[in-house]
């Protein structure tokens, strides 16, 4: 089976999910969908597939370069640059390689987070106020155009690219699932796998919650890099992000941070200034007038606050200047 074929399969399967998990939320949980937020998050991503219609192919082609280069053809034999055989087709390589794929995705994932450039495109994925299936196929466009980045090295170091990008796919089918509140905590699981309740609290915009589990289908780079997070099923969890579009339109949705940037960068006073506004991590400002993410959850841990349960109210509004 080739990658396009799993891709078709895939996105089949998206369609065949959501419409089941509508069917049963109307009995079971009515106001799990909206439909004026479906429509948007749809209109999204099909939008998003039109895009990765026309990257793939960039996508494909600026991977084939840099395996070339890394591993030039010697006597009918791919040769690495530093000296060994190009990895083959072997069942554990695919294990290798889809395990170093994690690895690429939770530190793009993560970028997404923490550089507000990159943040303006993947606030998409996280502007809606419902947690459902619907809100997984809730992309932004413009993270097609430098994902690869994050996984270019894979091809230099002698995976093919065909297996990388295949490897991909097979981590965005995960990803999809993650998105549904009806299904349980899996026990031990959870242990090693970045399961539903975990993305909880990723799509959550309580302030202990932010910036918290990047991984794909593994929360084993999340617990070395200290950015995980279990969900407190003892309080209630806010899906969405703190500074929403307020707007179904999908060109309002997918461009709004970015106009957002545009006015911090004009009203900037200096060029560190102006590169914190478009590179920094969203929050950050020139007076100090807002505050990042880290600076706000570094303020409760100091005042040994928990949860954003325990803040009194006009702390949490001081606190919701950051960006996202």
């Amino acid at each position: 089976m080739d990658y396009s074929t799993l891709q078709l399969i895939g996105g089949i399967a998206f369609v065949v999910l959501i419409i089941i998990e509508i069917i049963f939320s109307l009995k079971y949980e009515p106001e799990l969908y909206e439909w004026k937020d479906l429509a948007a998050s749809s209109s999204m991503g099909i939008g998003s597939v039109f895009v990765a219609i026309g990257t793939k192919a960039l996508t494909l082609a600026f991977f084939f370069s840099v395996y070339y280069f890394f591993n030039p053809e010697v006597d009918g034999i791919r040769i690495n640059l530093l000296g060994y055989e190009a990895f083959g087709w072997a069942w554990y390589t695919w294990l290798i390689c889809q395990f170093l794929d994690d690895f690429s995705y939770y530190w793009f994932h993560r970028a997404n987070h923490e550089v507000r450039f990159f943040w303006a495109a993947h606030i998409v994925h996280h502007s809606s106020d419902h947690f459902n299936l619907g809100t997984g196929i809730r992309n932004g466009w413009f993270t097609l155009l430098y994902k690869p980045l994050f996984y270019m090295w894979l091809p230099v170091l002698g995976f093919h690219p065909i297996m990388v990008v295949t490897c991909m796919i097979i981590e965005s089918l995960w990803q999809f699932q993650l998105h549904t509140q009806f299904i349980p905590r899996l026990g031990w699981l959870e242990k090693f796998l970045n399961a539903h309740k975990h993305h909880h609290v990723h799509h959550a915009s309580n302030l202990e919650y932010l910036d918290k589990n990047h991984g794909g289908y593994l929360n084993l780079f999340d617990k070395l890099f200290g950015t995980f997070k279990d969900l407190d099923e003892s309080n209630e969890t806010h899906f969405g992000v703190l500074h929403p579009p307020n707007s179904y339109h999908p060109w309002h949705i997918l461009t709004h941070e970015y106009r957002d940037i545009w006015r911090d960068v004009k009203n900037a006073k200096t060029w560190k200034g102006r590169f914190m506004y478009a590179f920094g991590p969203p929050g950050w400002s020139e007076d100090g007038s807002r505050k990042t993410v880290r600076q706000i959850q570094k303020e409760m841990k100091e005042k040994n606050i928990k949860s954003q349960a325990e803040m009194p109210p006009e702390v949490f509004a001081q606190h919701t200047e950051v960006v996202g």
